[in-house]
């Protein structure tokens, strides 16, 4: 997987500011977003990236770790708790980890990171390949090393590392079943992901990190879920919020409003006199709930009364009359 320049990908120098990088990531975000560009067929990608680098750089100390350790940052801390173990071991020192070689990035739109990781979930996957580069590197390092220090001339036992992958999703991607493959290290994972997951929800895949030492056995994956914002839609749990823009006319006369929902479109009947701020609940058209086939959530309609701006004389004078007679 080839390495992404975070700042390139935002277009701003390595010089700027916080405020440069929010401004130059909402830019970015509404110029990719896929709902926007249904004809680019690289405008998920490109928008998974720009997500992905506004993560890294909006945050002051990621951003200091990329700096330092460029496409290996998230692995900083992880590489002094392993120099400082086997120095405790009887290591000895053995140097910095800045720019070795490893595999970092997008494959398939999917950015991956690895590092230690707490639990999560278990889910279905399968993978074919090998272990990744990055294992063996441990591997072959610490591995060596740990022989040396236990004087047996072979490595000692160690659990593989858990590798940790973030995947972008839009919200009506998160809102069906599907499969998706993510590319960890040498590895094509193979996931289903049920309709209804969360933002920020984590999965793990057990056994499928990198493999361990010594005979150990290896470690595990966890997928964190990146659900990125809609257009339309916001969610809250399982129910799903809009506003619709409704004319004054029909809201002062009623009549019928088209509104969108996940599945397509329906009509609604509005009452004369609705008020602007009126809100119409809409039970099953919201979110599905994960991994409870059938149930949704609500769609919670809010109608935002327009009022015309471009009234020729005659109409002004009909809403005179109107104001007269009230």
């Amino acid at each position: 997987m080839a390495y992404i320049d975070y700042y390139k990908v935002l277009g701003v120098e390595k010089t700027a500011s916080q405020a440069d990088i929010k401004k130059a990531f909402r830019k970015m975000a509404r110029k990719y977003h896929p709902d926007l560009n249904h004809d680019d067929p690289h405008a998920k990608e490109k928008f998974q990236q720009v997500n992905e680098a506004n993560e890294v750089l909006g945050d002051l100390e990621k951003r200091k770790k990329y700096d330092e350790y460029g496409e290996q940052w998230k692995h900083a801390d992880e590489f002094e708790a392993q120099k400082r173990a086997r120095q405790q071991a009887g290591g000895g020192e053995f140097g910095d980890f800045g720019g070795f070689g490893g595999s970092q990035g997008y494959s398939g739109g999917n950015g991956t990171y690895w590092y230690s990781s707490p639990g999560g979930d278990e889910d279905f996957a399968s993978a074919a390949g090998n272990a990744s580069g990055f294992s063996d590197f441990f591997e072959s390092l610490f591995g060596k090393m740990g022989a040396r220090a236990s004087g047996k001339g072979r490595a000692a036992a160690f659990k593989g590392h858990d590798y940790q992958a973030k995947l972008s999703l839009t919200l009506r991607e998160a809102a069906t079943t599907h499969k998706q493959v993510l590319t960890v290290g040498d590895r094509q994972v193979r996931i289903t992901i049920p309709a209804g997951v969360a933002n920020g929800q984590v999965i793990k895949l057990k056994g499928y990190g990198a493999q361990g030492s010594g005979g150990a056995q290896a470690g595990d994956l966890y997928i964190t879920f990146v659900i990125t914002p809609d257009p339309v839609f916001v969610r809250e749990g399982n129910d799903l919020y809009a506003n619709v823009d409704l004319d004054l006319y029909t809201a002062v006369l009623g009549g019928e409003q088209i509104v969108e929902t996940l599945d397509g479109k329906v009509k609604l009947n509005v009452k004369p006199g609705t008020q602007s701020g009126t809100k119409v609940r809409l039970r099953g058209k919201g979110f599905p709930v994960y991994k409870k086939e059938g149930q949704y959530g609500s769609l919670i309609v809010t109608y935002d009364v327009k009022i015309p701006t471009r009234l020729t004389e005659q109409q002004k004078e009909l809403f005179r009359q109107l104001q007269r007679g009230l």
